[in-house]
């Protein structure tokens, strides 16, 4: 196996997100496997290799692995002489990217993304890991709506929570928990609403751990269902969808979740799937497929062209030609 840099902008500070923090996981789940280490290449990090510096190396026998979108059309194009690939959280940066260059996706629905924009590149499906802490430790739940800040919703904020909070206990969380796990553990309801978040950054939500992390520590969640939510979320059976209609159907439904006995969310069986076992099953056969790829891509030529703009405009051109000659006929 070769060996792998994740490249990430830094290891901290404005670079600290749920991204980076699922990167630097999968890091780890990689150095089971093989050798792999952290590179970054904005901000330089105490005792971390800094791009500039390993580019002076010999990388024959080495994978880059890149994933922060903002960055990935540049450096797709800066690092092209050299073993990437792209290791991809949302969708919807708008590049680009060769076929020589494997995705890795943590959702199905960038996975689908990437279908269409580049059929003819290697594509994977690698979940988020969810760590084995968050579990239901069925503890006496004192919290019976919890929210964080960050992401949510105006409606949410503003509007959802003043009204809760005048008719249960409400946590809003507006700071870093380094264990989420614990606080999960003591609410009942947990809501989640990013998709205005996400349609103002103009990019989709990559995965959302939370919601996940919440249903695994047993909570009734809320939330959207913008994004790589869908590939779990199923509103109805293991969720409610959040911001249903109106404010009044809204505290309809939370109150009747907190007063019922009956519960719904993920099972075992489908958090398996996101469990490190699994993860590090899916990622051993991945990286073997990408090896094997990289050892036959110098005796191979791209044979397949690509679909560019002015590809599908040439194929609708045939299209309505062939169309018009039937009609003639």
């Amino acid at each position: 196996m070769r060996k792998l840099y994740f490249l990430v902008p830094g290891l901290g500070g404005k670079y600290a997100c749920g991204g980076l923090w699922a990167e630097l996981k999968t890091l780890k789940l990689a150095q089971q496997i093989c050798s792999a280490e952290v590179v970054t290449y904005k901000q330089r990090e105490p005792d971390t290799l800094f791009l500039d510096d390993l580019l002076t190396q010999p990388l024959d026998q080495a994978i880059l692995v890149i994933n922060w979108g903002f960055d990935v059309g540049k450096l797709a194009q800066q690092l092209q002489d050299y073993n990437l690939v792209y290791h991809a959280h949302s969708s919807g940066y708008g590049f680009d990217l060769p076929a020589r260059i494997p995705i890795i996706t943590v959702s199905r629905n960038t996975l689908g993304y990437w279908g269409q924009r580049s059929p003819h590149s290697l594509l994977y499906y690698l979940p988020n890991q969810i760590s084995d802490h968050f579990q239901n430790l069925h503890l006496d739940r004192d919290i019976d709506v919890l929210v964080q800040a960050r992401k949510s919703s105006t409606y949410l904020l503003q509007v959802l929570i003043p009204a809760l909070q005048r008719v249960c206990n409400v946590m809003v969380v507006d700071r870093h928990v380094e264990d989420l796990s614990q606080l999960f553990n003591r609410a009942k309801v947990y809501l989640y609403d990013s998709a205005e978040y996400w349609a103002q950054q103009k990019v989709s939500e990559g995965f959302g751990l939370q919601p996940m992390e919440a249903m695994a520590c047993g909570c009734q969640v809320f939330s959207s269902i913008n994004g790589g939510l869908s590939d779990y979320l199923d509103p109805g059976f293991n969720c409610y969808k959040i911001a249903g209609y109106s404010l009044a159907f809204d505290l309809q439904r939370i109150q009747q979740a907190l007063q019922s006995a009956q519960m719904v969310g993920l099972s075992e069986t489908v958090l398996a799937e996101y469990r490190t076992a699994n993860i590090l099953q899916r990622l051993q056969v991945i990286l073997t497929e990408i090896n094997a790829f990289f050892d036959s891509q110098p005796h191979q030529q791209a044979g397949i062209p690509p679909l560019t703009p002015m590809r599908i405009a040439q194929l609708r051109g045939q299209t309505i030609w062939r169309k018009l000659k039937q009609k003639l006929a």
